[in-house]
């Protein structure tokens, strides 16, 4: 017998390590770290320079190209292959998506991006591909970058680690708050309009006098964004104010737009200027959707008659319309209105995402602003001593000239006697043997000592800078206003472009203004032929049908009303006025708008009036009162508001108000030729279901049912004349009751004649 023994396997080579991890912890762990890349690297800008890791990446790149604003373009494939390939390892198409949104002046308020050929428009085209395009940088991209040579910021290896790259920007203009901007993470986003550069300098200065100035004071210098497309913000003050002190909030934006007077006492409606980030083009096609399913009664044609500036004509319908009515309309139901969102969800120094306020954002740029003047001033200070130092050794050399030259001539070692004889630093002797011979003139050592006196005091006046916290605030202080200078309101670029509104009243838009609404004449056919003529004539002549079939009902509508039909099955079904087929044709069958089936015969047929009540009836004598607004329906299928027995049919549909009065008694008379007359009252007011008994029948079936009003009496057409009963105390009775004999005369169908519907 042999036994057979189980050998574990052998271990992973190569230093592998298996690990059993549940499932649920190994999620977590990576979607955490992937959570965590794309809010820090990826989506969310940082506070001091206002820019996300592409955008940063892109600068950099573009300066180490010395794409300067002086200096000429490169094409923008070989930026976007540097990029990729050096510090973002990523897709050509996002680098270069961010690259062109840099450059869109109608994008960014401040491009840093300064682009030569199609880089896309308002229209939202996009631009031509990147082998085609050129690019360099902006004067504000260069004041961004300002003192990176200077050790102004932090450095760090790039991906491959054969580079480094700045963490941040030395960002000496507000970025952040001046170009806004927009992110999405892993459960979080961050939105930021663009703001003035103006404004936002005003109010840093004002932070700088006071770190605790109130957020109603900044408001005060910074009242709200400053969008490149223009327009006119419309949000009330306290609202800005609330948005700014959260962090959150919204703006609400409107096109501008004036009215053009023309002859005859015609006129137009111009939209010079768009909300942010909406696309004109689809703007347009939006407002030509809406004139196509006549939802703009008021407006005949739109026209985009722009060039380089937006021109969106709007023709109204007639010169009658009241222009701002129009407008308010339009500002409705497209993006000639739109909300800006706020939302300040940044990294903070730190790297932490969190939502700031206004305060805070601009204490942030301020703090980095200090920092990077520190540590500018410490590296001008090391450059400074280390120029004195060599200096120092160049005065020696000259005032021992033959000795210096003696020992180089003859030592061996030149550089240890030399600072052994002179008691110089290794810096000092080397700067002196690397000293050209043209330099020995005395000329030369006059400049030498004249440079030693400037750099001297310089030095004196950094390290006071650095011992003095007021004026190193005071230094910023004339760094914002500088900014102000360069890019404020007083330049072409830096004046305001949106207009400060007062927040619209609510304006009641009639619903005339709203709809197209016209009368109509509504035909239906036995058959459920149905259709609709213009207008409300009185007499529709002789309508034609299709063989076999003949006139239902005719009604007098709105294109804006809504038609309840009522079929034998019991259910109600809503059909929209405007709907309906027009022309003086057959129409076409109701059971293609609505689905009645086709062994369910159309009853009645009525304008909804919200509001109003009715009478229903079943061929069983059981019925009951519904409020109209519980029969309308949201479906083809209809709405089951009367349920008939077993072998009955719903057959009655009457208003409690025939007359335009409404009814005190309920006339109801069989195919038994029995009449009786009973208190509205006594029926119940149901929402669905088979009501009460109206009349008891005995081997026949209900024929009809109207509301009256007892002083009126009771009438019914008789030939071509009318006849009353005056007395109806013989039919008078209760709910359920037998009935009696109708008066003389009565029909011999045991009908009212149709009682109105």
């Amino acid at each position: 017998m042999t036994t057979t023994t189980k050998t574990p396997p052998p271990p992973p080579s190569g230093g592998e390590e298996i690990r059993d991890t549940p499932l649920a912890d190994a999620l977590g762990e990576r979607y955490l770290a992937y959570a965590l890349s794309t809010i820090v690297a990826r989506s969310l800008p940082d506070v001091r320079d206002g820019l996300k890791p592409v955008h940063r990446r892109l600068l950099f790149a573009m300066r180490q190209l010395k794409l300067d604003p002086t200096g000429g373009f490169k094409k923008c494939a070989r930026v976007v292959g540097d990029v990729i390939g050096k510090y973002h390892p990523h897709g050509d198409t996002a680098v270069y998506d961010a690259m062109v949104r840099l450059a869109q002046s109608f994008a960014v308020r401040w491009p840093l991006v300064e682009g030569q050929g199609n880089f896309g428009n308002i229209d939202g085209d996009n631009a031509a591909a990147m082998r085609y395009t050129e690019a360099r940088l902006t004067a504000v991209a260069q004041a961004m970058m300002e003192g990176l040579d200077e050790d102004a910021v932090d450095f760090g290896p790039t991906y491959d680690g054969e580079e480094d790259e700045p963490r941040v920007m030395p960002a000496a203009f507000p970025n952040l708050l001046a170009n806004g901007a927009q992110g999405i993470a892993v459960g979080m986003a961050t939105s930021i309009p663009p703001h003035n550069v103006g404004e936002i300098c005003d109010a840093l200065a004002v932070l700088i006098d006071n770190r605790e100035t109130p957020i109603s004071d900044l408001v005060a210098k910074l009242p709200g964004p400053d969008f490149p497309t223009g327009g006119v913000l419309v949000e009330s003050a306290a609202s800005i104010r609330e948005s700014y002190a959260t962090g959150r909030g919204a703006f609400r934006l409107r096109a501008r737009w004036t009215e053009e007077k023309l002859s005859h006492g015609l006129f137009q409606i111009v939209v010079t200027e768009i909300p942010y980030q909406v696309q004109k083009a689809k703007l347009i096609e939006r407002i030509a959707d809406l004139l196509t399913n006549r939802k703009l009664p008021l407006l005949a044609d739109v026209r985009d008659e722009s060039a380089e500036d937006v021109r969106i004509v709007l023709e109204p319908r007639s010169r009658s319309v009241d222009p701002k009515t129009l407008m308010e309309q339009l500002f409705r139901q497209t993006e000639l209105e739109t909300r800006a969102s706020l939302n300040m969800n940044v990294l903070d120094a730190d790297g932490v995402p969190r939502v700031m306020d206004l305060r805070e954002v601009l204490l942030a740029f301020l703090d980095h602003r200090h920092a990077v003047l520190v540590r500018r001033t410490r590296h001008r200070l090391d450059k400074i001593a280390h120029r004195l130092e060599v200096l120092g050794g160049y005065l020696i050399a000259y005032l021992n000239l033959d000795e210096v030259i003696r020992i180089i001539r003859e030592e061996d070692h030149p550089k240890a006697v030399l600072i052994d004889t002179f008691d110089l630093t290794d810096v000092q002797a080397e700067a002196i043997l690397n000293m050209r011979l043209r330099s020995l003139r005395k000329l030369e050592e006059m400049e030498i000592r004249k440079e030693h006196d400037g750099l001297s005091a310089e030095q004196a006046d950094l390290q006071d800078l650095l011992a003095d916290s007021g004026r190193r605030w005071t230094r910023i202080g004339e760094q914002v206003a500088q900014i102000k200078q360069d890019f404020g309101q007083h330049t072409d670029l830096g004046k305001r472009r949106t207009t400060l509104g007062e927040a619209p009243v609510v304006t009641e838009v009639p619903i005339e203004a709203m709809v197209e609404r016209e009368p109509i004449t509504v035909i239906l056919s036995r058959m459920g032929w149905i259709r609709a003529l213009k207008g409300h004539p009185e007499e529709i002549g002789d309508p034609r049908f299709k063989d076999g079939d003949s006139l239902q009902t005719v009604i007098r509508a709105q294109t804006t009303d809504k038609l309840l039909l009522f079929a034998s099955n019991g259910r109600y079904y809503t059909i929209a006025g405007d709907r309906i087929p027009r022309g003086r044709g057959f129409g076409e069958p109701v059971r293609l708008m609505v689905d009645v089936p086709n062994d369910a015969a159309l009853v009645d047929l009525h304008v909804h009036r919200p509001g109003a009540k009715r009478l229903l009836a079943a061929s069983d004598g059981r019925g009951f009162v519904v409020e109209e607004a519980e029969c309308v329906g949201q479906t083809k299928n209809g709405k089951q508001v009367l349920t008939p027995a077993k072998g009955a049919v719903a057959m009655i549909s009457r208003p409690l108000d025939p007359n335009g009065v409404e009814g005190d008694h309920v006339a109801c008379v069989g195919t038994h030729r029995k009449l009786l007359i009973f208190p509205l009252d006594q029926v119940a007011t149901l929402t669905k279901g088979r009501g009460v008994t109206l009349m008891r029948l005995k081997d026949a079936a209900l024929s009809d049912v109207i509301v009256i009003r007892k002083a009126d009496g009771l009438s019914w057409p008789s030939g071509e004349r009318t006849r009353t009963e005056s007395d109806l105390t013989p039919w008078l009775g209760n709910r359920a009751a037998v009935g009696k004999l109708p008066p003389r005369g009565f029909p011999r169908d045991n009908t009212f004649g149709g009682g109105g519907s």
